[in-house]
């Protein structure tokens, strides 16, 4: 994971600098360099929250180095010293279910708490929600997207299908947009596009001025098996089961043979938790017949509950007898809905 920190760029990216407009509010410059006081509690609440999060470690530590930017300039502004405004849009690239949507919500609360935001709330859109279907639809659905953000964060998830169509496509109109409301809500509005890694970076070679907008770029990459055993008890403890030493060890050598012969997109959370689900609705079969049961009965997830689930779902597997077909698909994937 890569993480790139700049302090803004393009217009009013710098103290002094001109906005490129006329009569530009004053409220603005004095918002971006004196953001309100943050709630210490809630701040330490929200932290404490993030840091549970498994995984993630430079996503934390691109929060710490936010929180401590902002307290500093508290301290310069203090002392008479310039204050530099800080540009948070953001890109995310990553493969579904590795923490992107969790993150940026999570931020917008954060970034409200230290006086970045006003509201601190998430709108999650995507191309249908920008794209119109006839000339100017395109500008006003996303200018009222734009408009339902302020204070906020708008989240734009696989935000390079805006650029899929051509140069005629109206995905161009809607990147056209956004660009303008980042400068004119830049104080505050944060937009995070996000994505795969490879597309994302395709994306961004549309635009040249997209790249230098963004301050920060996040790389959110696939957990691994122990974090995803991690992410199963965790899911399995807040629903108040847990898996016998046994059963953590067949879990254990699922994930492994997953992320190794499974689906590109296995990595991720959501593998956790649907072998989880199909855990506890296996454990609730195996105990149908039994007329008395403990308490202990109730939560234990046992071998007999993970054997095989990954097997169950998909009867094909990636070990194949010897004269199989090759050509044949054998990809096991969790993110599908059937």
């Amino acid at each position: 994971m890569q993480i790139k920190i700049g302090f803004g760029s393009g217009k009013g990216a710098g103290p002094g600098k001109s906005t490129g407009r006329k009569n530009a509010p004053t409220p603005r410059k004095e918002r971006q360099s004196a953001p309100r006081e943050a709630g210490p509690g809630r701040v330490e609440a929200l932290l404490k929250e993030l840091d549970e999060l498994i995984g993630l470690a430079q996503v934390k530590e691109l929060v710490k180095e936010i929180r401590a930017y902002v307290e500093i300039q508290k301290r310069r502004q203090a002392e008479g010293l310039a204050a530099s405004p800080m540009s948070l849009h953001m890109i995310f690239k990553g493969n579904p279910g590795t923490g992107k949507s969790t993150v940026a919500r999570l931020l917008g609360r954060l970034f409200k708490e230290l006086g970045l935001l006003t509201q601190g709330h998430l709108v999650e859109v995507e191309r249908a929600d920008l794209v119109g279907e006839y000339i100017g639809h395109t500008a006003h659905r996303t200018r009222e997207q734009l408009r339902k953000a302020l204070g906020g964060i708008l989240f734009i998830d696989e935000a390079y299908s805006l650029a899929r169509g051509g140069d005629k496509d109206f995905g161009r109109e809607a990147i056209d947009v956004l660009v303008k409301g980042m400068e004119d809500h830049r104080d505050n509005l944060i937009l995070i596009l996000a994505g795969y890694k490879e597309e994302m970076e395709y994306f961004l070679e549309t635009n040249p001025g997209l790249r230098s907008r963004f301050a920060i770029h996040v790389e959110f990459p696939d957990y691994s098996v122990d974090e995803l055993l991690k992410i199963a008890e965790s899911m399995l403890k807040e629903r108040q089961y847990f898996l016998s030493p046994e059963a953590r060890a067949e879990l254990e050598r699922i994930f492994r043979r997953e992320t190794v012969f499974g689906h590109r997109y296995n990595g991720n959370a959501r593998l956790a938790r649907n072998l989880a689900e199909k855990a506890i609705r296996r454990q609730a079969v195996r105990l149908m017949g039994r007329a008395v049961l403990t308490r202990e009965d109730l939560m234990a997830i046992t071998k007999e509950d993970v054997a095989g689930l990954a097997g169950a779902r998909h009867p094909r597997n990636n070990l194949r007898p010897v004269g199989a077909n090759l050509q044949e698909p054998c990809q096991i994937c969790y993110n599908d809905p059937s």
